[in-house]
């Protein structure tokens, strides 16, 4: 039975609510958080949503059994909203200490005191405490149908990763010496959150398995692939590890009959089980969960709740959709690659050649707010199944799909290595978190500091941000 959860915060509300709590006068402070409710395989996931910091004097007063406390009309306000927009209430306050933090008896007399009314009053949603320290976090959840849960820990999302539980983590760490190299960099607990790190990887085709490969040799621990597509002939070139027994060369070349081709093309190897091959090789500890599908698939989308990261390397816009709503209301960062080579339809002649590698986290980088998504893109691939499968690298749609592995290599390598500093937290405070346009061509990048609207679906307070389970999600039922 599960007894913890885990609780995924913004970094911008992050450093909102550690400025209210944390001024420097050493006092204690209140707020209320409103979560979506995600459940996981894992166990239950709260996204914080909103925040609102409570006055002092007027919400936040000397309590009558503890130190301080909130009022009961501000506390019965935000359990409304909870209820009316389905959303979890968490009070928070802070003590002392640094490092560690825990409930005092007072804390938890409280909630045994006013959570079982919290409860009816949200009708039908959990309700929790936080209390905070400058470097740690406890939690006190209580769900309907009397289930009570701690916190096992914050993971604060943004331009790097930042971990708080309620008190210091001893990791089981151990001194592989095929990572020498690499702990010299970040250390051996850097090397430990790799290994325990969760990442999804959407199309295994030129970009997506260079990233497998670099992913698994970096030490991921646990990857979730996805792909529908098998490997042809073309492929081999630019897949990793790919043969031509993996493309069954010998059964579908065009001099064959169309039924021996037909089964060849059925007997090729499918590109997640030869991106697992290679993850296996690179990392025999690694653990690699296979979906031979599109990406809107139910399934999926479960697979990818408990991920840290997800990877799309695959350029349909219905997967851009989703990769972009998932994103924003689970709260899980990612990053967009691909390439893109630009034609002259009469000549052939190459006009432009351009890698992307653009980061979406639920602060910035939102796909439809920076016009990533094709509105006519989407009809087009809503037609049939096979539409959606085509992967376009040129202008013309009925253009072979040029694709060069070290043109792949640009993006993948960027992406893998933004993943790298944002999970064990070693990017500059002042990095730049944009997109990043390479030409190959002109041997140039470009930096493109991404556009945020107002009033958006997924990014805007409005949407889907932080709504966990009670957002729909755009999948194939």
């Amino acid at each position: 039975m599960k007894t913890r959860c885990e609780l995924r915060m913004p970094r911008s509300m992050y450093e909102e609510l550690a400025a209210h709590l944390f001024p420097g006068d050493g006092d204690e402070h209140g707020a209320v958080i409103q979560a979506g409710l995600l459940q996981t395989r894992s166990g239950p996931v709260l996204t914080a949503r909103s925040l609102v910091l409570a006055e002092e004097g007027k919400d936040w007063v000397p309590g009558n059994r503890g130190y301080r406390m909130l009022l009961a009309p501000f506390i019965a306000k935000q359990a409304r909203l909870c209820r009316d927009e389905k959303l979890v209430y968490l009070a928070v306050h802070n003590h002392g200490g640094n490092d560690s933090v825990a409930f005092s008896s007072v804390d938890i007399e409280s909630h045994e005191r006013g959570f079982p009314a919290l409860l009816d009053l949200v009708e039908g949603m959990p309700v929790g405490s936080l209390v905070f320290a400058p470097n740690a976090v406890a939690g006190d959840i209580w769900f309907p149908g009397g289930e009570r849960l701690t916190l096992d820990r914050l993971v604060v999302v943004g331009a790097k990763r930042k971990i708080l539980r309620p008190r210091p983590e001893h990791m089981a760490v151990g001194d592989d010496g095929r990572f020498d190299r690499q702990v010299r960099l970040f250390g051996v607990k850097g090397q430990a959150i790799l290994a325990g790190s969760r990442v999804a990887i959407i199309g295994l085709g030129g970009v997506g398995s260079l990233l497998a490969e670099l992913l698994a040799r970096l030490g991921v621990g646990h990857f979730v692939l996805v792909d529908p597509d098998r490997v042809d002939p073309t492929n081999v070139p630019r897949l990793v590890d790919a043969t031509s027994w993996d493309a069954m060369a010998w059964l579908v070349d065009k001099r064959r009959p169309e039924w021996l081709r037909k089964l060849g093309r059925r007997l090729a190897t499918k590109k997640v089980d030869l991106s697992r091959r290679v993850i296996r090789r690179a990392n025999r500890k690694a653990r690699v969960e296979r979906h031979f599908s599109v990406m809107e698939k139910p399934e999926v989308a479960e697979a990818i709740k408990d991920c840290d990261y997800i990877f799309l390397a695959a350029d349909g816009h219905r997967a851009r959709r989703l990769f972009n709503a998932l994103v924003h209301q689970y709260l899980i960062p990612g990053v967009q690659m691909g390439t893109r080579i630009q034609v002259d339809p009469e000549t052939g002649a190459v006009i432009d050649v351009h890698t992307t590698t653009r980061p979406v986290t639920p602060a910035k980088g939102c796909m439809l707010c920076n016009q990533a998504v094709s509105q006519a893109r989407l009809r087009d691939e809503s037609i049939t199944q096979e539409m959606r499968a085509g992967q376009r690298y040129v202008d013309e749609d009925e253009s072979p799909a040029p694709s060069v592995i070290t043109l792949n290599a640009l993006s993948a390598s960027q992406a893998a290595n933004d993943f790298l500093f944002y999970i064990t937290g070693l990017v500059n405070d002042d990095a730049f978190g944009g997109t990043i346009q390479g030409r190959p061509l002109k041997r140039t990048l470009r930096f493109v500091d991404p556009r945020r609207g107002k009033g958006c679906p997924d990014c805007g307070s409005g949407g889907r941000l932080a709504r966990g389970d009670k957002a729909r999600l755009p999948l194939i039922e």
